[in-house]
């Protein structure tokens, strides 16, 4: 199954699920009260991501003159994506990470560490920075903020689902006697959001496959992202970003930690894969 078509398959995914519960506890008058509320910060969100997450990180812009080699990859590789030019930013970590956010291609950034440029060659750092204007070139902030927007509806619902089982709003004569009802809408409360938040982290890491694909076909070098995804593995564990949780998505690989059991949650897909993923394409 393509990357691409997978995303369509998690986004239906996630849309029936929206459907159903919202359907289940709210009816349409509380789903529709949901959706308004979680498009409006998810809006908001989509259209400022650019200014909050560079401000966040304290990143500064640069140009041909403050960073001239790293200006010159992105200029010849946005040519070959057949992109508008984006602005460049250098973020002040030693951790080596890179992120693309913006709106759309005509308002699309590319950021870096420090830490990524001192430890990448030239060849690496276009498998980099192909990688994150395949995510300006495939539009992922706009699914991304979908599936945040859909997932956020589940989770508002939830909530209002659990507060209406504690005061027993809705709560019929039959429920009352079996308790059946309550408990079927705790249980549902429970479980619709954890669903909801394991659809949309599926398609954030095969958003991240489809980066990699793509990447490696703008660069026209897969083996150079794969090495690059092998360094980082290594050097960003030696040297953690101070990142923040709701940010993490956006980076080339996820700054922060977590065990196998949260890997079910994860943004990104295991490095290895990637790789695996990435050398596959280097031999065809």
């Amino acid at each position: 199954m393509s990357n691409s078509f997978k995303t369509v398959v998690l986004l239906g995914l996630l849309t029936g699920l929206l459907l159903a519960f919202g359907q289940a506890f709210g009816g349409s008058q509380g789903l529709v009260i949901a959706l308004i509320f979680a498009a409006v910060m998810n809006f908001g969100a989509y259209w400022f991501s650019d200014k909050i997450v560079l401000a966040m990180y304290q990143a500064r812009e640069v140009g041909l003159n403050e960073a001239p080699d790293l200006y010159r990859i992105v200029q010849n590789l946005t040519l070959r994506a057949q992109l508008p030019m984006p602005r460049l930013y250098v973020i002040p970590s030693q951790s080596p990470n890179a992120f693309a956010t913006g709106r759309d291609p005509h308002h699309a950034v590319v950021a870096v560490t420090e830490g990524i440029l001192r430890i990448m060659n030239r060849e690496e750092l276009e498998g980099v920075i192909a990688h994150e204007l395949s995510h300006v070139k495939n539009r992922d902030i706009l699914i991304g903020s979908i599936a945040a927007t859909l997932a956020g509806v589940v989770m508002m619902l939830a909530n209002m689902a659990r507060w209406a089982a504690f005061f027993g709003v809705g709560r019929s004569e039959r429920d009352e006697e079996g308790g059946g009802g309550v408990v079927g809408l705790i249980v549902m409360a429970v479980l619709a959001p954890i669903a909801a938040l394991l659809i949309q982290m599926a398609i954030s890491r095969s958003r991240e496959f489809l980066a990699d694909a793509t990447g490696a076909k703008v660069s026209g070098n897969p083996q150079s992202l794969a090495s690059a995804l092998e360094k980082l593995a290594g050097a960003s564990q030696i040297v953690p970003m101070e990142a923040r949780p709701e940010t993490a998505h956006m980076f080339i690989v996820n700054p922060l930690s977590g065990g196998s059991f949260m890997s079910f949650f994860s943004t990104h897909p295991p490095i290895e894969e990637r790789v695996r993923r990435l050398r596959a394409m280097a031999v065809r």
